[in-house]
């Protein structure tokens, strides 16, 4: 996959294969040289959509260990080699990217380099600190609908960076605020509701 392609092309690429499943080293290999904004944009895709525990979970979790490497500043995505080896199903990542690809290629559409300091190398830290405080809202969000404003946030993010538009990932860090409102809510709710029992 070349460093041009759309993101709706590289989530294209990886839902149309002969093999019935890929792993993660799978997918970093198709992501190329942007491998960290497009793999934020992949593993956000599947809590865009209403999931059952728990793939928000396993989804904010790979998100949470993609922001600390940001925030290090390592320059290429790192995974122990259990994640790399781990088996997606190419049918759930087909379906999920049919829903994905007619929303992905409206916004690429309309975007366009602007406000590129905030996507430029040294803002990467930045935002790895903003995407792991969403990733740790998206671990504890509200089952089956709530990781869904998180999701979308995340993507937009990612999106954002891989077609330099700094507008999009702005877009995206204020949907993902009121998204980790929603989680942080939530959690707030199950520890008053279990000190009121105890």
């Amino acid at each position: 996959m070349t460093s041009v392609a759309h993101t709706s092309e590289v989530i294209a690429e990886l839902a149309v294969d002969s093999e019935d499943s890929l792993t993660v080293r799978d997918i970093i290999a198709a992501l190329g040289d942007r491998a960290y904004a497009l793999l934020i944009v992949v593993f956000a895709i599947p809590s865009c959509l209403p999931m059952p525990p728990p793939i928000p979970l396993i989804c904010g979790f790979l998100l949470a260990f993609i922001a600390v490497q940001l925030i290090l500043g390592w320059q290429t995505p790192w995974f122990p080699r259990a994640i790399l080896s781990r088996e997606v199903n190419r049918r759930d990542v087909a379906r999920v990217a049919a829903r994905a690809i007619p929303i992905f290629r409206k916004l690429e559409k309309y975007s366009r380099p602007r406000l590129k300091f905030f996507i430029e190398p040294v803002a990467y830290r930045m935002i790895g600190v903003l995407l792991l405080c969403l990733a740790i809202a998206l671990v504890f969000s509200p089952p089956f609908i709530g990781q869904i404003p998180l999701g979308f946030a995340i993507c937009l993010i990612g999106l954002g960076i891989v077609e330099r538009d700094g507008l999009i990932s702005c877009v995206g860090l204020a949907l993902g605020g009121f998204g980790a409102s929603l989680s942080y809510g939530f959690i707030y709710a199950l520890v008053a509701g279990f000190s009121a029992i105890f």
